[in-house]
C-alpha cells in the first residue's frame, strides 16, 4: 500500500510549515518517521494511506501490530473459458498477497454451467475471484485486478459501454462486491502469456481437474 505523510516542522528560528510527501511505499515510512523524529523540529506528524485513512504515529505504530496478522497488497489474476458444445465455462483465479513478512498464493478454479459465452466466463471469473478473496478475509484495502480480457476490465473502468444483458448484470455484481468490501480497485489489461497462471486454471477446470491450494511462498 502505498502511503503519505503531513507533518509540521519548526525550527529555532523559524515558524510553523506544514509539509506533504509524495505517494511511498509503506516498507519507507518507518525510515521516515524516524529521521523526522531524530530532528527534533516537528512538531505533528500524521500518516495518510490510499484509502484517506488518516492516523497520528502513536496510532500507526498500533497499527502496524494489528495489520501484522492481516492480508494486504492484494493482486489477483482471472480468466475464463468456455466449451460452446456444452455450454460449460472454466475458471481460473490466482491470488496473491501478503501477511506479516510472508507472501502467500491461493489458487483455485471452478466448472460452471448455462454460460452463454466466452464473454460471460470472464466475468464470472472475476466476480468468484473476490468471492475468494472476501473469504480470505480482508477489506478496506487497494486491489490491483488483472486479466488478458480488455473488454471486462475496460467496462469496469467505465472506458467502454455495455449493451448485453447477462454481462450487465455481472458487472452489476462485481461493481457491488467491490463496494461491500471497500477496495479501491486498480484494473490492469495483461497479455496472455502473463495471465498464464489463471488461463491454465481455467482450461484443467474443463477437463475436470479441480484444484485448490493456499500457500506461503519465497
Amino acid at each position: 500500500m502505498k502511503m503519505k505523510l503531513k507533518i509540521v516542522y519548526k525550527g529555532k528560528k523559524t515558524i510553523s510549515v506544514k509539509m506533504e510527501t509524495e505517494w511511498i511505499d509503506e516498507q519507507f515510512v518507518d525510515f521516515l518517521l524516524a529521521d523526522f523524529q531524530k530532528t527534533g523540529r516537528i512538531s505533528e506528524i500524521i500518516v495518510i494511506d490510499e484509502m484517506g485513512r488518516e492516523w497520528s504515529r502513536k496510532e500507526y505504530e498500533k497499527l502496524k501490530i494489528k495489520m501484522e496478522h492481516e492480508p494486504v497488497n492484494p493482486l489477483i489474476y482471472f480468466d475464463g473459458g468456455f466449451d460452446k458444445q456444452t455450454g460449460t465455462a472454466g475458471i481460473g483465479i490466482v491470488i496473491y498477497y501478503e501477511k506479516g513478512n510472508a507472501t502467500y498464493r491461493y489458487r483455485a478454479n471452478a466448472k460452471l454451467d448455462e454460460m452463454e459465452n466466452n464473454n460471460e466466463a470472464e466475468y464470472a471469473a472475476l466476480y468468484n475471484a473476490l468471492m475468494h478473496w472476501e473469504e480470505i478475509g480482508a477489506k478496506n484495502l487497494p486491489i490491483i485486478i488483472r486479466g488478458d480480457s480488455q473488454g471486462v476490465l475496460k467496462q469496469l473502468e467505465g472506458d467502454w459501454p455495455c449493451y448485453e444483458k447477462v454481462l450487465n448484470a455481472w458487472l452489476d455484481r462485481i461493481e457491488t462486491k467491490i463496494s461491500e468490501l471497500n477496495l479501491k480497485a486498480q484494473f490492469e489489461v495483461i497479455s496472455r502469456r502473463e495471465n498464464k497462471e489463471a488461463d491454465k486454471l481455467a482450461s484443467q477446470a474443463l477437463e475436470n481437474n479441480i484444484i485448490q491450494s493456499h500457500l506461503k511462498i519465497d
